[in-house]
């Protein structure tokens, strides 16, 4: 009788034993999965938050220039923008610069380039891979003909994606947008495109223009304004601390 009783018990904590051993190893790999999870998610970066307005501290003001056409008018800006000690970022369709490289690099030379895609494609509509091909393409053309490796990015009519967010954040860009819009491209007008870059402006400020014969007779009026108000006129990297980046 003491003996089965004995074998009984026994039996029991061994039982419990077991199951302890095999409950520690259970948590174990629970434990493990997770940490391993957590280094592939730190691993990967997250989507890039577009930004749609710079540094608000100090008085300053960005003009974009989005460029897939009017080189005619971009030797005119030039002038005006040196002229007046201002500076801005030109985002260049690969494309039109493949086009016009002795103009980008004249335009290199005092100004920042940015990326605005290779086609003016749908960024929204692309696939990581597509997205991907658009922006390193014209990354490379730049980078060639102007020795500038490009880390902003505009997106073509400013239609933002998941998958371009994502593809930007691997690559190491920023996503610019705009506080303004001139609407420049559509309105010639050039009293409406002064009053929409000038109307409420606020520090960091991010206009957006193109090269339009209407765009140029404006500028100077513009830039006037801001030396006025005492806004300096900085390129997007200034005004978004791009030197963080590298």
């Amino acid at each position: 009788m003491k003996n089965n009783l004995f074998i009984r018990i026994f039996k029991i904590r061994k039982d419990n034993v077991f199951v302890h051993i095999i409950s520690n190893i259970i948590i174990l790999c629970l434990l493990l999965c997770f940490y391993i999870g957590c280094l592939e998610s730190a691993a990967v970066p997250t989507a890039a938050a577009p930004i749609y307005r710079g540094d608000a501290s100090q008085k300053k003001v960005c003009l974009m220039v989005n460029v897939y056409w009017g080189e005619e008018y971009i030797p005119q800006m030039l002038d005006i923008f040196e002229k007046y000690n201002a500076k801005c970022t030109f985002f260049v369709g690969g494309c039109w610069a493949a086009k016009n490289i002795p103009l980008l690099k004249t335009m290199a030379l005092d100004h920042e380039i940015g990326n605005h895609g290779y086609l003016h494609k749908d960024h929204r509509k692309l696939s990581v891979k597509e997205n991907t091909d658009e922006i390193l393409v014209c990354e490379k053309l730049i980078y060639e003909a102007t020795g500038q490796k490009t880390c902003l990015f505009a997106p073509p009519s400013g239609s933002i994606g998941e998958n371009m967010l994502s593809v930007c954040a691997q690559l190491g860009y920023k996503v610019i947008m705009w506080s303004k819009d001139t609407i420049d491209w559509r309105d010639n007008d050039y009293q409406l495109v002064y009053k929409r870059a000038t109307k409420d402006l606020q520090n960091g400020d991010l206009i957006l223009m193109h090269p339009m014969p209407h765009t140029v007779k404006a500028l100077p009026m513009i830039l006037e304004y801001y030396a006025q108000y005492g806004f300096k006129t900085v390129t997007v990297g200034q005004m978004v601390n791009v030197a963080d980046m590298h």
